[in-house]
This record gives C-alpha cells, structure tokens and sequence, in this order.
C-alpha cells in the first residue's frame, strides 16, 4: 500500500501517528510484528525523524506500540487502549506549589549545548540556552523543597529581572512578558539515586532517593521554548491526581 503524504491540518506528528495507526488497524503490520525502521518510515512518509519519533510516542501512550532502546518498534494493538484523562484549569495544575514558597536563583548563565545537556533537552548540540539553576524553600522556616534547572530561549533571559520572578512559574512569565503561549507541555516523572552534585544542593546523602519530574512546553509552531528539570528529597512532596475514564463508564 502506498504510503500517503502528511496534511498539514494537524502537526505533523499527529498526522502521522494517524496515519500509522490506521496502518496497523488495516492489518499491514500485525499485533506481534514490527515496524520498518525509523529511516524507512521517514522515507516513506516524507517526515523528518524528530516528527517520527514524536508520532511514535504517540503510538505508544496510546497502547498501540511497545518501544525499547536499540530494538525494534513493535506493534502489540491494533486499536487505541482505553483511556483516561485528568482535567487541567491550567499548566500550572501540571506541578504547583504552595503560595508559602518561593525559588531562589542560584545560577543564571547563557550556554551552548554539549552533547550530554543536548539528549536531555531535546534540541541540538550546539544550540543556545539560558539556564536559571534555584532552589525552592519554604517562606517561613527556609527549609529546601526542591532544586530546579530550568532551561529557556535566550531571547527571555531578562524575565529574571522581574519582580515576581521568585514567585511565578517561569512558562508563565514567558507568556505575560512575551506573549509565548503554550500549546501543549509534556511531563516525565521518574526516581532516581541522588548525583554528588544535586545531593549537595539539596543537603541530602549521595545515592539518596529522590523524584525527578521533567516538564517540556511547546508554542504553537511546536517549538520547545522551556525544559525544566525539578528534584525533590523522597520526603519533601506528594503530587496527587484523580482520572475519569474518557468512555464514561
């Protein structure tokens, strides 16, 4: 079967997960089966790898594709999984933070991208950033809450600057000073064992227990504006959600 070429109605990413997902449900690659390689896709749909794999992503938050690293991609549904959605007022739902605390700058820098802060961010080695490195305490007993590296656009550095910059989530400053508006953020929660360097920032043992929760915001054109990387002590925070299924049953 010919493979058709992306509409721009939708990002391309969307199209294309789309477009994948209707492949697999027509039977061309079968529950057990893997996908052609990233290189053949790419060729076959005329989509440059940062939007497969995007679309990939999609495929497999939907339940239709399992993904290892260095293996291929497997098809292990030819339908959507059941899902459920959480509701959100606002991005700041995403990760908030009682009014009674407050971030600290430590760290306030323009960088280029090495190779290791490039596969972290998601954009090219090479590329210029802005990194806000701080600490969030608590306003009446200064205790150490969280140390966060925030990573914008160089051209919204001076946001530093503001008044309410300590208190106001920064994708959020981004949007009143420069009229950035985010269309979609992406969020990863993992734990990991403390490194020396952010176990003496937050006045913990090396190796310690600490979560980890990656927030991604794109813009309208899809551009990744900010990438922030927020580490909590294993004491220190709880975040609590409640789902309802989409089918309302």
């Amino acid at each position: 079967m010919a493979s058709p070429k992306l509409k721009e109605s939708l990002p391309l990413y969307k199209t294309l997960a789309n477009a994948l997902a209707q492949r697999i449900y027509e039977g061309d690659w079968a529950v057990g089966s893997h996908l052609p390689s990233e290189a053949v896709l790419c060729k076959s749909f005329t989509a440059s790898r940062h939007t497969l794999r995007h679309a990939l992503q999609t495929l497999e938050r939907d339940g239709m594709v399992l993904r290892r690293q260095g293996a291929p991609t497997q098809v292990i549904s030819r339908r959507k999984v059941r899902r459920f959605t959480q509701s959100f007022n606002s991005p700041v739902d995403i990760l908030s933070y009682p009014r009674n605390t407050y971030r600290q700058n430590t760290i306030e820098e323009f960088i280029e991208l090495d190779k290791p802060l490039s596969e972290m961010i998601g954009d090219a080695v090479g590329s210029s950033w802005y990194h806000i490195g701080a600490i969030r305490k608590q306003r009446d007993t200064e205790e150490v809450i969280a140390w966060t590296d925030i990573y914008i656009l160089p051209q919204f550095a001076s946001l530093t600057s503001e008044p309410e910059h300590s208190q106001v989530m920064v994708f959020e400053q981004i949007e009143k000073k420069y009229g950035t508006r985010i269309d979609r953020a992406e969020v990863d929660v993992y734990a990991i064992d403390v490194s020396t360097d952010i176990a003496k920032k937050l006045g913990l043992k090396v190796h310690a227990p600490c979560l980890v929760i990656v927030r991604r915001y794109f813009d309208n054109q899809d551009k990744l504006f900010e990438v922030t990387f927020t580490y909590h002590p294993h004491n220190k925070y709880t975040y609590k959600m409640e789902f309802k299924s989409d089918t309302g049953n």
